[in-house]
């Protein structure tokens, strides 16, 4: 018997086809590197793709158009099995080699008897012997890294009109949807270095300008690049690995930190950078001294290294900029821009923008596109600092709500503003500079008419900014005491300055609101099931409401359940149901969050994300352009895991609540096994036993020493079944692992006062 049938004569009906998939939802398909991690547009070029659970392979999304992609190959670890016998066949091609041209063990049979064929040795045996020894010699017994030890070898094509910018790349495999990872299109000619990395690595390569550089830093290992600059271009060199893969779960500090150098043909180093501002990836700008080579070098500042240490140089006399100011602008008014950079052909520019919120600014220059700029539009009125106005009694007068659009620019430099207020008013206070490319380290201080200190901050983090490690922005609310005069303070805590250090320093009343982040950007679903995922609520301005989730847009039978994220908490695990009639493959979801703030109906698009480890211990929610699903088929017949019993389920603090489910505990073939996937701390379940309608009823406890009246979200239950072997005479009944077979709709529950 298939060792799945068992579940169809039970009413769980599961095809053995669908097991990769569930196995999916506990340990997902995932890729750690794309090298290279782009390419120029209209060629074709290999890309290799490290990861694990790949198997079955059958598609490559990248978003946006104008790419292709096909299968060249894929390779994984060998298992012990596998390795033994590419050793037995290495033996016997050994020995027929020694047989043909002699050596240990050649040489012929000396006994008489009858004339023996020698044999043959062809050029196919010659290249089966060398596949046989590499296999074997790059196929270590462990593998340093599993999470990178599969391969993918893909043929990538470009479109000579395929738009140029950051795009997301994902695998397609047997289970499922793996995570995205950047892929770029580029309008430069490229340089790749070889797939198969070596260390130490070759002394130079010599590269043509302006050019884009691919590589992999090994470790202890430092590439170099020369090329040929006359004297007094401005060159450029700008490194992007962080931004290639932000967060490495088992590196420290999380990403690879790599430094950039450039030295003339003599050896001298005339630049050198390990970051940019607070940016981890280097960039540097040179005026070439005089005509002749130069050489750049890349490594890691703590000489460390793999194959997942991804980067790409942009190298030439190439547009960058460095500032703007202001960072922002009111919705739907001109505001002039002033842009500061290297070889940029125009330093002004005028958007207008109706809709708030952050956006993206692209100066074009010709063929080539510059780094983009990130601009954030408010409705508030908007007012531009003047000095002087370093101290109280020269502070600058504003009237709330405003945002103010100042520089720091110089070291030790402070601004003040006055502004008028009420008793018991609440006034928040709030920079963004961090968060929009600005090196300024804000410290923000509330000060009355005496000078009494009301409120100070220094560090104000965001979650919603996944991208950013050092949180410097700072934010401060308020309750003023009387009616009178008050000042806000704005300084750099590291007491730096300068034209680069901008601002957007908001003063108002607070403004309610909400950001959603979504949970992995990739889900897997079978027809019929349900996956779960997590939605993350950024609340802004002292927000605590509930929050209803709805499909945006989807196809017809998808459906959420336990969809709200409760009042007062910042995440929430939902599960998502595919119909059974729902067509296989790729499908593309939205999912809006609702709630009332201040008697308004309020509306915001939850934006995918991956929820990422960083040095063993950090998490962070960086953003993805799309929230996609893969839909899977299934057996004939459906498993039988509905919610039967109403919700949400009140469990009283210290006491137990109970919940039927339809999944049966027991068959006569197989052990079913429900249990909790990351509950709540001090929700647990206690049992499970047979329900008389033949189904399940599960036994909540609240731990009352972790869990208070009040918490209240939802519960994800996953099912496993363990197929029990017949027993032998004389023998006790066999048994194999616990398999998962399926999710449970989220269960909503509420603890209660005993």
């Amino acid at each position: 018997m298939n060792a799945f049938r068992w579940l169809v004569t039970s009413g769980l009906a599961l095809l053995p086809a669908t097991v990769p998939l569930l196995r999916a939802q506990q340990n997902p398909p995932h890729i750690g590197y794309v090298y290279p991690a782009g390419g120029e547009k209209g060629t074709s070029f290999r890309v290799l793709v490290g990861g694990e659970n790949l198997d079955g392979f059958s598609q490559v999304l990248v978003s946006g158009g104008g790419v292709t992609a096909s299968l060249i190959e894929q390779t994984k670890p060998l298992t012990p099995k596998e390795r033994n016998m590419l050793r037995e066949q290495l033996q016997q091609l050994q020995e027929k080699r020694r047989a043909v041209f002699g050596g240990p063990g050649g040489g012929g049979d000396a006994k008489k008897g009858p004339p023996i064929t020698p044999p043959v040795w062809t050029e196919n045996d010659a290249k089966v012997l060398a596949d046989l020894r590499k296999k074997l010699t790059t196929n270590p017994r462990r593998p340093p890294n599993p999470a990178i030890a599969e391969r993918v070898v893909l043929q990538v094509s470009l479109a000579p009109d395929a738009a140029i910018g950051e795009r997301e790349l994902r695998l397609v495999t047997q289970a499922g949807l793996t995570n995205p990872l950047v892929f770029q299109v580029g309008q430069l000619p490229e340089f790749t270095a070889p797939e198969e990395p070596t260390s130490p690595a070759p002394a130079e390569t010599k590269i043509t300008l302006p050019a884009t550089v691919n590589g992999r830093i090994m470790p202890g290992a430092a590439d170099r690049y020369r090329f040929s600059a006359r004297q007094g271009q401005q060159m450029v060199m700008a490194v992007f690995a962080r931004a290639l893969i932000p967060y490495l779960a088992d590196a420290v500090p999380g990403w690879c930190q790599a430094t950039l150098a450039l030295y003339d043909s003599s050896g001298k180093e005339l630049a050198y950078d390990d970051e940019y501002h607070f940016d981890p990836d280097p960039v540097l700008s040179c005026k070439i001294p005089r005509d002749g080579e130069y050489v750049i070098e890349i490594k890691d500042a703590l000489y460390r290294g793999r194959e997942d240490f991804v980067y790409r140089i942009f190298v030439g006399e190439l547009p960058f900029v460095t500032s703007i100011f202001p960072l922002g602008g009111q919705t739907g008014q001109p505001t002039s821009v002033d842009i500061a950079g290297w070889n940029l052909p125009d330093h002004q520019m005028t958007p207008i923008v109706s809709a708030p919120g952050l956006q993206q600014l692209l100066l074009r220059t010709g063929e080539l596109v510059p780094n983009r700029l990130s601009y954030l539009v408010d409705t508030l009125p908007e007012k531009l600092e003047q000095e002087p106005n370093d101290s109280p009694d020269t502070a600058q007068p504003v009237v709330l709500p405003v945002i103010v659009n100042g520089r720091i620019d110089r070291p030790g430099d402070w601004d003040v503003f006055r502004f008028d207020g009420k008793a018991g008013q609440e006034i928040v206070a709030e920079v963004q500079a961090r968060r929009l490319g600005s090196p300024l380290d804000s410290v923000l201080k509330v000060t009355d008419a005496a000078g009494r200190q009301l409120a100070f901050n220094d560090d104000y983090e965001d979650k919603g900014s996944g991208l950013i490690t050092q949180h410097a922005d700072s934010y401060l609310s308020v309750r003023l005491p009387a009616n009178g005069a008050y000042f806000v303070q704005l300084g750099d805590t590291q007491h730096k300055g300068g034209p680069d250090y901008a601002y957007r320093l908001r003063l108002s009343e607070p403004r309610p609101d909400f950001e959603l982040r979504v949970t992995p950007a990739s889900l897997n679903v079978r027809s019929g099931g349900n996956v779960a995922f997590t939605v993350w609520a950024i609340r802004r301005d002292g927000f605590t409401g509930e929050i209803s989730l709805a499909l945006s847009h989807a196809p017809a039978g998808f459906t959420l359940a336990g969809a709200r994220v409760p009042a007062n908490q910042d995440r929430v695990s939902i599960t998502l149901a595919a119909p059974t009639t729902s067509p296989h493959g790729l499908i593309s979801l939205g999912i809006d969050g609702r709630a009332t703030i201040g008697g308004q109906r309020v509306t915001r698009t939850a934006v995918p994300a991956e929820d990422l480890m960083q040095a063993f211990a950090y998490r962070h929610l960086v953003p993805a352009r799309q929230l996609i699903a893969d839909v899977v088929g299934a057996a004939p017949g459906r498993l039988p895991v509905r919610i039967i019993g109403s919700t949400p389920v009140r469990i009283p603090a210290g006491g137990t609540g109970q919940i039927k489910v339809s999944v049966p505990t027991e068959t006569r073939q197989a052990r079913i096994t429900l249990q909790l996937s990351e509950p709540p701390n001090g929700i647990s379940l206690e049992n499970v036993s047979a329900s008389h309608f033949g189904g399940s009823e599960l036994l909540l406890r609240c731990d009352a020493t972790k869990a208070k009246p009040g918490l209240c979200g939802n519960l994800i239950v996953q099912v496993l079944a363990e197929r029990i072997q017949e027993a032998k005479p004389g023998q006790p009944p066999g048994k194999r692992p616990s398999v998962p077979i399926a999710t449970l709709p989220a269960i909503p529950f509420e603890v209660v006062a005993p």
